[in-house]
């Protein structure tokens, strides 16, 4: 009886334990909510944005790092219009294309912020990558911002730091 009793409880811990993660933002199954065909919106601008972002930073030296966990948040500042973000493309210290996140326009409503996560296990874009994010806004709205939030916490020890995109096209 005391074996079943183990048995029935341990089962119970196990399958309690079982829990639904939410799906990276690797994953193009969280894009494909926000996906929105802009073919027959009228008077767009296009433009393009550059934003540093950090997986590393050297600590101490040059040959020792420490891994960051980034947040990069996409944020439309107009009150008034919808936005569209055509592509986010990250890529790493070399200049080399690590991966897209999307390439098929995604909206943002007014004031509505969307975000990427790069854990802080994810080093593949070392201490200097980046991204490239395409967008077209309605003539006369505010441009999207893009930030980069960097952040990583050991023992008592915490280490945060923010970045912001530059236009360039």
């Amino acid at each position: 009886m005391k074996v079943q009793f183990i048995l029935i409880f341990g089962m119970l811990g196990i399958l309690s334990c079982n829990e639904q993660k939410e799906l990276s933002s690797i994953n193009p199954e969280n894009w494909s909510k926000r996906t929105i065909d802009i073919s027959k919106k009228d008077s767009l601008e296009y433009g393009k944005s550059y934003l540093s972002i950090y997986s590393q930073i050297y600590s101490t030296s040059e040959h020792k790092t420490h891994n960051l966990t980034s947040m990069v948040s996409l944020r439309n500042t107009s009150d008034k219009d919808t936005i569209y973000v055509l592509k986010a493309n990250y890529f790493d210290t070399h200049g080399k294309h690590v991966r897209t996140y999307f390439n098929t326009p995604i909206y943002l409503s007014p004031l509505e912020t969307a975000e990427i996560i790069i854990d802080e296990v994810d080093i593949s874009g070392g201490t200097g990558s980046n991204f490239i994010f395409e967008w077209k806004v309605p003539l006369g709205s505010s441009e999207p911002l893009f930030e980069g939030v960097m952040n990583s916490t050991m023992g008592q020890q915490g280490l945060s730091f923010t970045t912001q995109a530059r236009r360039i096209e």
